[in-house]
């Protein structure tokens, strides 16, 4: 077995086609689509190469391709922390414990001789981007934005040693008819007492209302554990991500006297089609999606935040009502809110006692000294 660093069009192009080998014979893999995974893996394109350091590596094992890992420097995150702490993330292998501590090796390895002093993930580049490691319901596909690995996993990496640090939960909502009686009970003793305005996203005006979601987002978020701002073009690419699936009836901003305060952004689960594709747009990949897309069911809850000293005023319950009542309204049935802290104790509190979420997937962050 050796490894290899990924660094010519051969071995980026094994290193994105490992998964379909990984996942040849699951049906809850989401197959992501090939043409963006090429720009997401390009440092010449892909915002997070702007600031931070990052290897590709792949493991090669009897002549086969049998794992793959990213060692990652992101140099945001040390600025907000000064931790000294480098991730791993694209980490993919076959049921191999050899093949794994090899890839974790490497990665550690690389992070050792940058100076960093602890290992964290897997994050896959940053907490922006998709993080965390699936650890239960693997007998259902992800949803939009969120990870998905097979069971095994979990034991390559606590048996090379990693430790959790932190878990993320996705809350679910099933069978969505009517908006809950005590939301509508809550969002009416708010609306007297606070004076705050809930409006849709203006799609005609959208590079300043995406400065304004990035502005509460870098806020909102700032106090949350591993958190990092975004750059101005990684909220620019997510924005090109996003505006292809964007509902603006399904897309808030709060404000009090005009002061953006707070957002709410949801989206169709646009896995549900694409899991009909195999990575492909083309030929036919494009018409499944396009099929699919109308079938789709389920939305996902991807931001909703408020500014701190905004708080507890029952604008998180107001932005949840508005978005209640138009996923019912455009015929969605389920609703995922993801991910949450395991700390977080005030939305958890909300999501379980105001809308009757329940926690159905549980993602690990794990962390190890690097020696």
């Amino acid at each position: 077995m050796k490894i290899i660093t990924v660094k010519d069009k051969k071995t980026k192009k094994q290193f994105i086609r490992l998964p379909w080998k990984i996942y040849k014979n699951n049906p809850n893999w989401v197959p992501p689509l090939i043409m963006q995974e090429k720009e997401k893996f390009n440092k010449n394109k892909f915002p997070f190469f702007e600031h931070s350091e990052v290897d590709f590596f792949i493991a090669e094992k009897d002549g086969d391709i049998v794992g793959r890992i990213a060692a990652i420097k992101n140099n945001n995150h040390l600025k907000v922390y000064n931790d000294d702490i480098g991730f791993f993330g694209f980490f993919e292998s076959i049921n191999d414990q050899n093949v794994a501590n090899a890839l974790f090796d490497t990665a550690k390895n690389w992070l050792k001789e940058r100076g960093l002093k602890k290992i964290r993930g897997p994050e896959n580049y940053s907490q922006n981007e998709e993080a965390g490691l699936l650890i239960d319901a693997f007998d259902q596909p992800p949803v939009i934005m969120m990870t998905y690995n097979p069971p095994y996993y979990i034991n390559l990496i606590e048996n090379y040693g990693f430790k959790k640090e932190m878990d993320l939960y996705a809350y679910n909502i099933k069978n969505i008819k009517q908006i809950p009686s005590r939301l509508k009970k809550a969002v009416s003793l708010t609306k007297r007492k606070y004076n705050y305005n809930i409006r849709k996203i203006n799609v005609k005006d959208l590079d300043a209302e995406v400065k304004k979601i990035k502005s509460i987002y870098d806020t909102a978020w700032a106090e949350n554990w591993g958190a990092v701002p975004f750059t101005d073009s990684e909220i620019g690419h997510l924005k090109k991500e996003l505006i292809q699936i964007l509902i603006p009836d399904l897309t808030f901003i709060a404000e009090i006297d005009n002061k953006p305060v707070g957002v709410s952004i949801t989206v169709p689960d646009i896995n549900e089609a694409l899991i009909k594709t195999n990575g492909y747009l083309f030929p036919f990949g494009l018409f499944k999606i396009l099929w699919h897309q109308r079938k789709i069911k389920g939305v996902r809850v991807l931001i909703l935040g408020i500014i701190p000293g905004e708080r507890n005023k029952g604008i998180d319950t107001a932005l949840y009502h508005e978005t209640f009542k138009n996923v019912i309204n455009k015929g969605f049935h389920n609703g995922e809110m993801s991910w949450i802290l395991e700390n977080n104790h005030p939305m958890r509190n909300a999501l379980e006692k105001i809308y009757g979420a329940k926690i159905y997937k549980t993602y690990r962050i794990y962390e190890k000294e690097i020696n």
